[in-house]
């Protein structure tokens, strides 16, 4: 028996409006969500087209042509705009009958692709019974005929299984929110015996160290620890039948640990820095899960890897801001000062889920409005867009002369 995919009404009237559209074939995103028993598919996003598209498109088609590369950075880009719980679900194409046999070759490397170029960024890892099957969907333009199969992307010579497509009304109606807020501080020393320092590396490497601290940490649900294999709706009502969105918010308080364990052996070292990175602020963090008896496990994983997400993706994008204004060869750091961009929420039509971009304080409304429109297919009004949070600051710092015990 293969995976059952429950879809959200208005993807079916979207993939039929792109297949009207398919010269000779259309590639994209589906986004939503696993669980145990089924997945939940709550957007399609189509594939951006190429300024040069239309030029290179001399002599007949072939699917050979698809442009991997573009197709995996639309996913990574579109990872950074989806709050906890949400997550890239596979790949869809849209072809001609000519095309048609060679879909599903093209579907299974695309796949596989995006998961390798998503997993690469990721400061967490999957947990073992974490479902690892990814949609292949196609559809054929001209007759319209949906065939939708899986892969085991942590099997790379998985094969296809089949899987059920079933679209459902107001899917997302009455999921569960979750929300909290994370004061971060995080010191990463720069060692003495690294001549370059590569800024973004040594970033990452405290990140990782301080997802670990995440991961450990206790969450309060409402003020309550819940037993993690406990439903996350015990003890609550439920409206049956309510199509009409309607938010059912948990308020999540996070306590990390000051130190380590007693029953823990600690070793300290002691190295030269020559300066350090320190990352302060309050970071927004926001998860959805679905509301067939989702367990409380289910719930804190979805709202840990946003938390740790969030403050990774912002990481990246203030470098990826920097090289792009100051060059890659900069070498001179001195003290600085950089603020992190903020996080900014749009809503879903007929949802309660909110997704989501990051904006730099010099940006306009409008450079957010395109980057919807470009990256998930969807306009934006100006005063749908709620900014989450006050500024919040990454600091490099660079001393003399430093010591650091660890």
């Amino acid at each position: 028996m293969g995976r059952t995919y429950l879809v959200e009404e208005g993807i079916g009237q979207y993939l039929t409006e792109l297949s009207t559209k398919v010269k000779p074939y259309v590639t994209g995103l589906l986004i939503g969500q696993c669980s145990p028993q089924r997945d939940y598919v709550i957007r399609a996003v189509r594939t951006p087209p190429k300024e040069q598209q239309q030029e290179d498109s001399v002599g007949p088609p072939k699917l050979t042509s698809l442009d991997e590369e573009w197709i995996t950075t639309h996913a990574s880009q579109v990872s950074r705009m989806l709050p906890g719980g949400l997550l890239v679900l596979g790949v869809f194409m849209i072809a001609t009958p000519e095309l048609a046999k060679d879909g599903q070759n093209a579907l299974r490397k695309l796949i596989f692709s995006v998961e390798k170029s998503l997993s690469k960024r990721r400061l967490w890892k999957p947990a073992e019974e974490e479902v690892s099957d990814r949609a292949a969907l196609q559809i054929c333009s001209a007759t319209k005929k949906v065939v939708c199969r899986t892969y085991d992307v942590q099997d790379p010579k998985s094969s296809a299984k089949p899987a059920d497509w079933k679209y459902q009304s107001a899917l997302t109606a009455s999921w569960i929110a979750l929300g909290c807020t994370v004061n971060v501080n995080i010191h990463i020393p720069l060692l003495a015996t690294s001549p370059n320092h590569d800024l973004e590396k040594n970033t990452k490497n405290g990140l990782n160290r301080w997802s670990k601290q995440i991961e450990d940490s206790v969450f309060l649900i409402n003020g309550q620890v819940k037993d993690e294999d406990t439903e996350l709706l015990e003890g609550q009502k439920k409206f049956r039948g309510n199509t009409q969105p309607s938010t059912q918010f948990s308020d999540v308080k996070v306590l990390t640990q000051l130190c380590q364990g007693t029953s823990a052996r600690s070793t300290a070292t002691v190295q030269v820095c020559s300066g350090s990175i320190n990352l302060r602020g309050a970071v927004k963090c926001r998860a959805y899960i679905h509301s067939n008896k989702p367990k409380v496990k289910e719930a804190i994983q979805a709202l840990k890897r946003d938390i740790i997400n969030t403050l990774s993706d912002r990481c990246e994008i203030l470098f990826e801001d920097l090289i792009l204004n100051e060059g890659p060869q900069k070498k001179n750091f001195g003290r600085e000062y950089h603020v992190l961009p903020q996080r900014l929420f749009v809503p879903v039509a007929g949802s309660i889920v909110m997704l989501c971009d990051y904006k730099f304080g010099d940006e306009a409304a409008g450079e957010i409005q395109e980057r919807f429109v470009e990256m998930l297919d969807q306009p934006v009004q100006a005063e749908d867009m709620h900014i989450a949070e006050d500024i919040s600051t990454g600091k490099y710092l660079k001393p003399r002369a430093g010591w650091v015990r660890g």
